[in-house]
């Protein structure tokens, strides 16, 4: 007799008690604690990428026009070194994020400016702010 109740109570048994899912419940909140910041992190990673990449495209063309002119002229634009505005628009970065400043004949600084952040480079490719990534607060 006494197995038989116990044969009906397992049967009856369906549902999830209340410790159970409160157990499940601490564990996607766990995950999820884990994954935000690391989702955030390359969100971040991916911005930077983008600003850096143009500056190369902005350098490039400038190394262009130093080899054909022998020279940068003195009020120079992105236009003037070939760059159209398409060419610069990404996802969080337009053409005017970026700024090109002439520094000599030959000597440069671009920098990529997105909210608090900035990126800089000169005509040698590195970066002004020494550390490879972009810095914060201005």
């Amino acid at each position: 007799m006494r197995r038989t109740r116990l044969t009906a109570r397992l049967d009856w048994r369906g549902a999830f008690t209340l410790v159970e899912l409160m157990i499940v419940v601490v564990i996607v909140a766990i995950l999820a604690a884990v994954a935000v910041p690391i989702y955030r992190g390359n969100v971040e990673a991916a911005r930077m990428s983008e600003g850096i990449a143009g500056c190369g495209t902005i350098r490039t063309a400038a190394r262009v026009y130093i080899a054909m002119h022998s020279s940068l002229p003195e009020d120079v634009d992105l236009a003037e070194l070939g760059i159209e505005d398409d060419d610069l628009d990404g996802r969080y970065f337009d053409v005017d994020s970026y700024t090109f400043t002439r520094d000599a004949a030959t000597e440069y600084t671009i920098s990529a400016e997105l909210g608090d952040l900035t990126y800089e480079i000169d005509e040698d490719g590195l970066e002004t702010s020494g550390d490879g990534y972009f810095t914060t607060g201005q």
